[in-house]
């Protein structure tokens, strides 16, 4: 389970882990600076959690968190107008 923009995803088998942003490709916003990455950091956050750095994720989880909940660096397919670039460095700058 998994889509571009908000969706996690993560397969298990018995000696690995995948985890990663899945379901299309979105040829339309390729290269634009227009994919909302949450999918793809919040894939970061259930690797992160399966390798038991579970403080580390949560520091991400609560700055993701904290960007929505602001609501001044959202792409547009949550009702924003940033770039990907501009969501990306939000939630960098909450980590710091």
């Amino acid at each position: 389970m998994g889509g571009l923009g908000l969706v996690p995803g993560a397969n298990f088998g018995e000696n690995c882990a995948v985890f990663e942003a899945v379901h299309g490709s979105a040829p339309d916003i390729a290269g634009k600076g227009l994919a909302n990455p949450t999918a793809l950091l919040l894939s970061a956050i259930l690797m992160l959690r399966h390798l038991g750095k579970n403080d580390v994720a949560d520091r991400v989880q609560q700055a993701i968190s904290h960007v929505y909940d602001e609501g001044r660096h959202l792409t547009r397919d949550v009702g924003g107008g940033v770039t990907t670039e501009e969501f990306t460095s939000a939630v960098i700058d909450t980590l710091k």
